[in-house]
């Protein structure tokens, strides 16, 4: 669903700028610099409104926060309630994570969270989901040896593709569930989490633990994702 556009984006954006990071370009190697003294540094893929991304924040005060997120109108909610809350460790990136590459130097992120990513259902696109190998060696040199993955998904056929792609990888998986919150709510909702718990539908996830990769290294089968 395509999100309304917000009235006065640009001055609302403005009003948020000590928590937007407008040149992530200029930014590897330098992030802890934003939290002097941080525990870690840790990026969310698609932080859409910011519900899971200020409370994780504000639970781990320790902790440095970046947040990525394409939909400005998204994103400045996001930022909005970052300042509502007055909190300093967590910062946010109108980027492509196509280029984490660019935004992080190698080994820079302790680890990372990818919270309800768009499926792109169909073969021929199987490339745009974030947990495409393609994506994930990326993120083996961007994250730390050893730093981690949390994935949470609504889609069966992505979690399924995801764990494949993990093991593909050589990427070891830890606690595989197909219905986190079984048992009742797990851990912080996102927005469209809660409405999806609310529904009674399943919520999928996984951690996974990187490393790093040989040069060269892929597993990429085209036949296998129907992309020929």
């Amino acid at each position: 669903m395509r999100m309304r556009k917000k009235p006065n984006l640009v001055p609302r954006m403005e009003a948020c700028s000590q928590w937007w990071v407008r040149q992530p370009e200029a930014m590897p190697g330098r992030w802890r610099t934003l939290a002097p003294g941080c525990a870690g540094l840790w990026l969310e893929v698609g932080c859409g409104k910011g519900r899971f991304t200020v409370q994780t924040a504000a639970a781990n005060p320790q902790t440095l926060f970046i947040a990525l997120e394409r939909v400005p109108d998204a994103m400045v909610v996001a930022m909005e309630k970052a300042r509502d809350m007055g909190l300093t460790n967590v910062f946010f990136v109108d980027a492509d994570a196509a280029r984490l590459e660019d935004y992080f130097a190698p080994g820079e992120l302790d680890g990372m969270y990818i919270n309800f990513c768009d499926p792109w259902p169909r073969k021929k696109n199987a490339k745009r989901r974030l947990t495409h190998r393609g994506f994930l060696e990326k993120y083996s040199r961007v994250v730390a040896p050893g730093g981690q993955i949390y994935f949470k998904t609504d889609n069966e056929g992505l979690f399924d593709f995801s764990l494949e792609e993990f093991t593909a990888m050589g990427f070891p998986l830890e606690q595989v569930t197909r219905n986190l919150h079984a048992g009742g709510p797990v851990g912080v909702m996102t927005d469209y989490e809660e409405k999806f718990y609310q529904a009674g539908q399943p919520i999928y996830r996984c951690q996974v633990t990187l490393h790093p990769l040989a040069p060269g290294t892929s597993g990429y089968d085209p036949a296998r994702t129907g992309e020929h």
